[in-house]
């Protein structure tokens, strides 16, 4: 058996709704009591409708969002313990890919100083003429060409802008990608070429996945195992 990365254990996520003036109008049990594990090199995929709580999992996972209780061990790390410091050492080796490649991209930047941005602020790499060499690699990396690191956003298309996403999460060279719905807001056609090439880039650097989505034949094509959750709870694990 391969080593465990990550164990999940009851976690819970709750938000207070307000009804006005101060008082308590309702608690949402968005994540309720969730536990699961992965280990080193596998895809589980997270499966289930919309609003059952799968995102909110992923991002209680990255820290996005601030568990209400439970524990989330990364390499024997509870992640929902970690400070300022922590944090920002536990992201170059925990990443994300977002669901809408186009407003996870900052369309002010090109493709290259978007690629570039981690590498200088996590000093990954320091000299500035290495982060372009750099760039290129990670644009080939995913299928792009190093002409693609002087356009913007609006110039690619939505599966081109899905490969950046995914090149940026290698700049910082992570062990474990939460992948939030990666293909959901693309084509058939592209999604099938977006998800060959994370089994490629998975092969390629030993790399684990949350794979999480709604559309059970793509989960079903790319995970080890598959849990299934429904309002908040998991439900089954196979």
């Amino acid at each position: 058996m391969s080593e465990l990365l990550l164990e999940v254990r009851n976690l819970t996520k709750h938000f207070e709704i307000s009804g006005g003036l101060g008082r308590h109008a309702a608690t949402v049990r968005a994540v309720d009591g969730v536990s699961f594990s992965l280990r080193r090199g596998e895809t589980l995929g997270l499966v289930g409708e919309s609003g059952c709580g799968k995102t909110t999992t992923g991002r209680c996972i990255l820290r996005l969002e601030r568990p209400t209780s439970g524990q989330i061990l990364f390499e024997g790390v509870d992640l929902a313990t970690l400070d300022t410091a922590g944090l920002r050492a536990m992201r170059r080796r925990v990443q994300v890919i977002f669901q809408d490649p186009y407003s996870s991209l900052n369309p002010r930047m090109t493709i290259g100083q978007i690629l570039a941005e981690p590498l200088k602020v996590h000093e990954i790499v320091k000299e500035e003429s290495k982060r372009a060499e750099r760039v290129h690699e990670l644009l080939a990396q995913v299928g792009l060409l190093p002409q693609h690191a002087q356009r913007y956003p609006h110039q690619l298309s939505g599966g081109q802008r899905q490969r950046v996403g995914i090149a940026r999460a290698l700049a910082m060279e992570p062990v474990l990608i939460v992948c939030d719905e990666p293909v959901s807001a693309l084509d058939v056609s592209i999604q099938a070429q977006i998800i060959n090439l994370l089994e490629d880039l998975q092969e390629q650097f030993g790399l684990t996945y949350l794979f999480i989505a709604h559309d059970l034949s793509v989960v079903r094509h790319i995970s080890d195992r598959v849990a299934v959750m429904y309002l908040g709870k998991l439900m089954e694990l196979t």
